[in-house]
């Protein structure tokens, strides 16, 4: 059995940013960066205590070099760096499932821990056939068009029951309760960890009850940015997209994997 564990940042324990700014411009993002390898680690842990005979660690909040490579648990492979021609690259290698750490709920959710969908400054919300949808969903449907269920999602309170929205199947794990964009009741990290690497064994167990995310196809993709200028650069640049209003662009596709 091979797993994908996706690596993000703003859901894991003990990580709140500062106000005004993006984690990785806060005073957070040294600490984010060693308890998303500790958490990394908790995980690979209980994957390859069920029976994984590989784990890929994937890192990639806000474009990747994030983890303490050095550190990471020395049986995993590592995907990271920039450069790929599509995201995830390597979901269609034959994994039994893809385990979603420390993501964070979509832009606009209340009470949610540097919620975003993206890039906060860039998008307003991001819809796939009508529905709104944050990183979880897509990365979800990214791995679902190669028949990868998401196994596992680890994030705040808010992440996870959006994640419950779209996997209901899968395993979850809160790591703090958000009491607004940079404030939370967390788990303490060595609380979490341990969970973590316990719920992974237990999603290694439950495998024959996933089954892949995918939205039905084709699938309308409409993104509504924070400026107009940047929706009238995507519409003029990107002949998929027309727009439907000063903020909004809306395009046609087979699948979500036609943008992104």
């Amino acid at each position: 059995m091979r797993f994908l564990v996706a690596v993000d940042a703003e859901g894991l324990a003990c990580v709140f940013g500062e106000p005004g700014r993006s984690l990785n411009d806060s005073r957070d993002l040294d600490f984010a960066r060693e308890e998303a390898t500790r958490e990394t680690n908790a995980v690979a842990r209980g994957l390859f205590g069920a029976g994984a005979q590989e784990v890929v660690v994937w890192d990639n909040h806000n474009g990747s070099l994030n983890l303490r490579y050095d550190e990471i648990e020395k049986r995993c492979r590592i995907l990271a760096g920039v450069g790929e021609v599509r995201r995830m690259s390597t979901v269609d290698q034959g994994y039994a499932g893809l385990i979603l750490l420390g993501y964070h709920a979509m832009e606009g959710t209340i009470d949610a821990v540097l919620a975003h969908s993206f890039s906060s400054v860039t998008y307003q919300y991001l819809k796939v056939n009508g529905r709104e949808v944050g990183e979880m969903a897509i990365d979800g449907a990214i791995a679902g068009t190669a028949g990868v269920p998401v196994v596992m999602v680890a994030s705040d309170r808010a992440g996870c029951a959006e994640a419950k929205e779209f996997f209901p199947w899968a395993a979850l794990v809160e790591t703090k309760q958000g009491l607004g964009r940079n404030m939370a009741l967390s788990r303490s990290p060595a609380h979490v960890q341990a969970e973590l690497e316990a719920t992974a064994g237990e999603a290694v167990a439950a495998l024959d009850t996933m089954r892949p995310f995918t939205f039905s196809s084709p699938v309308t993709y409409e993104v509504r940015y924070q400026r107009a200028d940047a929706a009238e650069s995507r519409s003029r640049t990107d002949r998929r997209f027309r727009r439907v209003d000063a903020f909004t662009v809306v395009a046609r596709g087979s699948s979500v994997c036609d943008f992104f």
